[in-house]
């Protein structure tokens, strides 16, 4: 098995009252994606700053501007090559491991895609930091793939959802799920399924990065797996009382059941110590209608069984 990296699409909703967000999450996870980038060129000092309060063996990636592929269109333009250089800077300086390019579904149809991408990335020189391309919206041609390959750049993919089109020993893998607008956590299966998938023996190095809104919990949970064998329990109770809990976060009554099965459906609850099962199986056994509190809810999952 070669090195596998864990962690989550940047530090800044890591749950913490107070203190240093990013040394708190560095000392739970190996790795976190910058993201910040995609959006805004940070200052150098805050880029070195990040580097400091890390530990040494701690694994950065980076999001290139999206500037360079959405308003640019991965034209060589003047402004184009300041970001590029802005990138290589703080690449360098986080030692980051990979650099993430994502591809809108807008330039996927570019017939000019195939030479501008090896334009871009004849242009890029980031020494041991690893370019990877997300496509979003479509799959890219077999002549985008060989132009990737030709320049040891990597496909960055969902692989709970795909596998990569392109042959590496490193694997970039962001992970959302099956759900919508991010909204999903990974159950057990799915998770150790990950995790074959990215101990591979084709694989010397996987970095999985969890985007989602339980994206720390389901880091947390596939490294506990790893180290333990075993996945840890969610709520602390079991069966009703734990669904209860789950519901309770922030469930709105009254309630429609369809309404309950959309907006709470692709949560997790423990149904025993063992076992997590998804909330949309159980809410679908509730009967049409509407419910005014999260107790008639239980009472009518009470006649059935979990």
């Amino acid at each position: 098995m070669g090195q596998l990296y864990i962690g989550a699409g940047g530090w800044d909703y890591f749950s913490l009252p107070s203190g240093d967000r990013l040394k708190a999450y560095s000392s739970v996870y190996d790795f976190v994606e910058v993201n910040s980038t995609y959006y805004q060129l940070p200052s150098p000092a805050n880029v070195a700053s990040w580097r400091k309060r890390v530990p040494p063996e701690f694994e950065f990636s980076v999001r290139c501007q999206k500037d360079v592929a959405e308003l640019h269109r991965l034209e060589l333009t003047p402004k184009t090559i300041r970001i590029i250089d802005s990138m290589e800077k703080i690449c360098r300086r986080l030692r980051a491991g990979v650099l993430t390019i994502l591809i809108p579904k807008a330039l996927l149809g570019d017939k000019e895609l195939v030479p501008k991408v090896n334009a871009l990335l004849s242009t890029i020189s980031l020494g041991r930091t690893r370019i990877a391309f997300e496509f979003r919206g479509g799959e890219p041609t077999q002549d985008t793939l060989k132009t990737l390959h030709d320049h040891d750049a990597l496909h960055s993919i969902d692989i709970s959802t795909q596998d990569p089109k392109t042959e590496s020993s490193i694997l970039y893998s962001r992970l959302f799920g099956k759900g919508k607008e991010n909204v999903y956590e990974f159950d057990d299966n799915e998770l150790e399924d990950i995790a074959a998938k990215a101990s591979g023996p084709k694989f010397e190095k996987s970095i999985l990065a969890f985007h989602g809104v339980r994206m720390y919990r389901d880091a947390a949970r596939l490294k506990t797996f790893l180290d333990s064998g075993r996945f840890p329990s969610l709520t602390g109770q079991v069966g009703l009382e734990s669904l209860s809990e789950v519901l309770m976060e922030d469930a709105v009554f009254p309630a429609s059941k369809s309404r309950l099965v959309r907006e709470q459906g692709w949560k997790l609850f423990d149904k025993t110590t063992e076992e997590r099962a998804r909330t949309r199986v159980v809410l679908e056994r509730l009967p049409e209608g509407a419910y005014g509190t999260l107790d008639d809810v239980l009472a009518s999952l009470r006649r059935t069984s979990l």
